[in-house]
């Protein structure tokens, strides 16, 4: 029998019933779904430290549970030092199962982990995305805090099938995301 995770499991049982009764959808293909995620980390430092590239690739990939790519620069900007095909960034993108996996060890594991920790921002980008900005890697329990050679941010995008924000904001926070609550 195959691995099925809990919150692909949640979605179809739980949250698409609950999506189609609240917006009306004519259709189960209509209810919007999380598509994938983005787990991304720039380094700009990495210009001049050459070892924080790698160190940032293995801390990425064990988090992530698959192998993060180099992102390279574009262009050369003289005032960074900056050339163009440096790499000055790590990212890796997570569909289906491993997406879950993930979303569900955010959610239950590493969020709560954050120091004075009162919710999530609920700003999204109009389009129904969500971008989650967290300023340190080592929240995750998957990195060896006494390895860390430097404290890093992380970006983790939400990418989602909703056509707007209202939708992808209820679906999200059905998935157990902890949205600040509106003032």
């Amino acid at each position: 029998m195959e691995y099925i995770p809990s919150l692909r499991t949640k979605y179809k049982e739980e949250i698409v019933p609950s999506m189609l009764k609240e917006f009306n959808y004519k259709s189960v293909m209509q209810v919007p779904k999380v598509e994938k995620i983005i787990i991304n980390q720039g380094l700009g430092q990495a210009v001049a430290d050459k070892k924080l590239i790698e160190l940032s690739q293995n801390d990425i990939s064990r988090i992530a549970g698959q192998k993060a790519v180099l992102t390279y620069s574009k262009k050369d900007i003289s005032n960074f030092k900056l050339r163009k095909g440096m790499p000055i960034g790590v990212r890796v993108t997570l569909r289906g199962n491993r997406m879950y996996e993930f979303m569900e060890r955010l959610i239950c594991i590493s969020l709560p982990r954050i120091r004075d920790f009162k919710g999530i921002n609920s700003k999204l980008d109009g389009k129904g995305n969500y971008t989650l900005g967290i300023q340190e890697q080592v929240i995750f329990p998957e990195i060896d805090i006494d390895k860390v050679a430097k404290i890093l941010g992380v970006e983790i995008t939400f990418v989602t099938t909703a056509n707007t924000d209202g939708e992808a904001s209820k679906l999200l926070t059905m998935f157990g995301l902890p949205f600040k609550k509106q003032q």
